[in-house]
């Protein structure tokens, strides 16, 4: 199982779309992606919960953590080989880590945690929760955005990501997203 979390090795620079619920992300990780023509790694547990949801009416439980934590490693390693020298991931296991907490009463299964620490990113585009949240089958905290966005900030701060948030309306979001990431190839 550990090898199903583990990424591979890859001379390519990786930027995560990183925050709550509706805030944005999928929507600007395929913006960044067309804009560097480049790939995007789409975030692996919607389409997981989503088909959950569809035949069973039920939502994520914590022994669907691994699954999509693996599925999404899975996916990150595929896209990763074809990307030109920049991927956009739109989440991460340290995303997943964090619902994992959120949900469960602080709990994160030890194998998902270890891998979330460990797995390398170049920069992490904080989303901000200044735009509309948008209600699906899948999203269920409208109320606690505000605690959410500060679980998600805590958490990079805590381990030392290279972070920025991003905040404003989605052109605003996607040039401040562009100017950080251009820093970043530039070095």
């Amino acid at each position: 199982m550990e090898e199903k979390l583990k990424q591979k090795p890859a001379n390519i620079t990786k930027v995560v779309l990183f925050g709550p619920e509706s805030t944005g992300k999928t929507t600007l990780a395929k913006e960044l992606a067309h804009h560097y023509k480049t790939e995007w790694v789409p975030e692996y547990a919607r389409e997981y919960l989503q088909e959950k949801w569809n035949k069973e009416k039920k939502t994520c439980e914590p022994q669907d953590l691994i699954p999509i934590a693996e599925g999404q490693i899975r996916l990150e390693n595929y896209l990763t080989k074809k990307a030109n020298r920049l991927l956009i991931c739109d989440t991460d296991l340290l995303e997943t880590k964090v619902y994992s907490e959120a949900y469960y009463l602080g709990y994160c299964d030890p194998v998902l945690e270890k891998y979330a620490l460990q797995n390398i990113y170049d920069l992490y585009l904080l989303t901000s929760i200044d735009i509309p949240w948008k209600k699906d089958d899948l999203r269920d905290k409208p109320n606690e955005r505000e605690r959410m966005f500060l679980y998600f900030k805590d958490t990079l701060e805590k381990y030392n990501k290279n972070f920025v948030i991003l905040n404003g309306d989605n052109k605003k979001r996607l040039s401040q997203a562009i100017k950080s990431i251009d820093k970043l190839l530039d070095k």
